[in-house]
């Protein structure tokens, strides 16, 4: 199992369906498409050592025991999640949700998609806190392990593809989301990349 198909079983599909109010089918196929624009946001972001420094330290907020014996979405603070978002994406976080939301056909959509990060974000760090600190419970992460950080979103975004990722992440978002939605999300998280 890769580290982001180990990822992805942390995410509790039937409680997330329920609270978009969509069939599991539906809430999966957001989610697999979700998870690796957030990962290649955050791996943007992570690439400047000052945003490096902010993503460890919403890592540090997730609650410890998130991940343990399965997410309860109860603990997850969307609200804390759409920070997350906002401050991942910035302002290309409607380019963002536009892509997104023409992923998978007619069921879902943008808004759909603008619900579910938030509900991702907190699950995502935490699960980034427990491979920082080498697999462990726990979400502290540990003040300078930037590079840390960028290591395992790098792994995890070669998970998302099946392998190595091998002409960007333009490439590696086609493969999740496929190559339309792929190409936008590429040029919005390089020029993420861009800025500092």
């Amino acid at each position: 199992m890769t580290s982001f198909d180990d990822l992805l079983s942390n995410v509790p599909v039937a409680q997330i369906a329920e609270k978009l109010g969509v069939d599991e089918a539906t809430a999966k196929t957001a989610i697999t498409a979700a998870v690796p624009v957030l990962l290649g946001g955050l791996q943007a972001k992570a690439s400047n050592p000052e945003a490096a420094a902010d993503i460890e330290g919403a890592i540090a907020k997730q609650p410890a025991g998130l991940l343990d014996g399965g997410v309860d979405m109860n603990q997850v603070d969307t609200g804390h999640g759409s920070q997350i978002v906002d401050q991942t994406f910035g302002t290309e976080k409607n380019t963002v949700m536009s892509a997104l939301g023409n992923v998978g056909g007619n069921a879902i959509s943008q808004d759909l998609m603008s619900k579910l990060l938030p509900m991702l974000a907190p699950i995502v760090l935490a699960y980034l806190g427990k491979k920082a600190l080498g697999g462990g419970g726990g979400a502290a992460a540990e003040s300078g392990a930037g590079g840390g950080i960028g290591d395992i979103l790098g792994s995890l975004l070669g998970g998302a593809t099946g392998g190595k990722s091998g002409g960007g992440l333009g490439d590696i978002l086609g493969k999740a989301v496929g190559q339309n939605a792929g190409n936008v999300l590429g040029n919005v998280l390089g020029g993420l990349l861009g800025k500092k």
